[in-house]
C-alpha cells in the first residue's frame, strides 16, 4: 500500500530478458535505501513491485508479462525517468490518498496549458475507468495522487502545483505522452457491493439497467 507521494525520481538502468518475462534495474535517486529488504515492496510509477536484490543506490526486480501488458512498464528505456516510493508504514503520514499500486489502465496526455503557476493536464482515460473517476475524486497517474479537477466523458483534468512539477516526472509531460493510472480503490469496491448476490455471477456488472432494476436510479420517461 502507498500514499501517492513520490519520494524519488530514478531511473531505469536495464531491463533484463528473463525466461519469458524480465528483471527491470532501477537507480533509486536519493530515495533512502538504508531500511529496505529483499521482498520489500516499492511503487515505480505507481506499479507495485517486488525487490529481489537492492544497494543503496538500485534495485532490481521481476516484472511479469501480465504487468509490461497492463502499464507503461514495457515502453520504458534506460535513462528513462520513474516515480518512486516506498511502501507506506504505520508511522508514514497518509498525505495523498490509499493507493494499491495496481495499475487499472494507461491514460494519454490530451493537452497542457499554464495556469498561474500550475499547470492544467487534461488526459484520457479508457473508456471503461471513466466511471469510476469522479471531479474532486483522487486519482493516481504514474504513481502521483492527485485531485480530480474536471471531468468530461473519459477525459479529466488535474492542477500540477509547482512542487509537484518538480519532484515527479509529470513535470516532463508532453501531449500524448501515455501514463498509467489507478482509480479509487473505493470506487471499485463499492461498485462490487452494488451487485450484492449477482456478484457471484458471471459477466455480471453494473448497467444503467441494473441501477433502475435496483431503485438506484429512476427509469426515464
Amino acid at each position: 500500500m502507498f500514499t501517492g507521494i513520490v519520494q524519488s525520481i530514478g531511473k531505469i538502468l536495464a531491463t533484463e530478458k528473463k525466461d519469458g518475462d524480465a528483471r527491470l534495474r532501477v537507480d533509486t535517486g536519493k530515495l533512502d535505501m538504508a531500511n529496505v529488504k529483499t521482498g520489500d515492496s516499492i511503487a515505480v510509477s505507481g506499479v507495485c513491485l517486488t525487490l529481489v536484490e537492492f544497494s543503496t543506490t538500485a534495485f532490481s526486480a521481476d516484472v511479469s508479462n501480465e504487468t509490461f501488458s497492463r502499464t507503461t512498464l514495457g515502453r520504458l528505456r534506460p535513462g528513462d525517468a520513474v516515480n518512486l516510493e516506498k511502501a507506506l508504514t504505520l508511522s508514514t503520514p497518509l498525505g495523498g490518498h490509499l493507493v494499491s499500486g495496481h495499475v487499472d489502465g494507461v491514460g494519454s496526455v490530451t493537452s497542457l496549458e499554464s495556469d498561474g503557476r500550475s499547470v492544467l493536464i487534461w488526459f484520457e482515460a479508457p473508456v471503461g475507468l471513466a466511471r469510476y473517476i469522479a471531479e474532486k475524486g483522487s486519482i493516481g497517474v504514474d504513481g502521483v495522487s492527485l485531485t480530480v479537477n474536471a471531468v468530461s466523458g473519459a477525459r479529466f483534468g488535474v492542477n500540477l502545483v509547482p512542487h509537484t512539477l518538480a519532484e515527479t516526472t509529470l513535470g516532463n509531460l508532453n501531449e500524448g505522452a501515455t501514463v498509467n493510472l489507478e482509480v479509487d480503490m473505493l470506487a471499485r469496491y463499492l461498485e462490487r457491493l452494488m451487485l450484492g448476490e449477482n456478484a457471484g455471477r458471471s459477466g455480471s456488472s453494473i448497467t444503467r439497467e441494473f441501477l433502475v432494476q435496483n431503485g438506484f436510479i429512476k427509469s426515464p420517461d
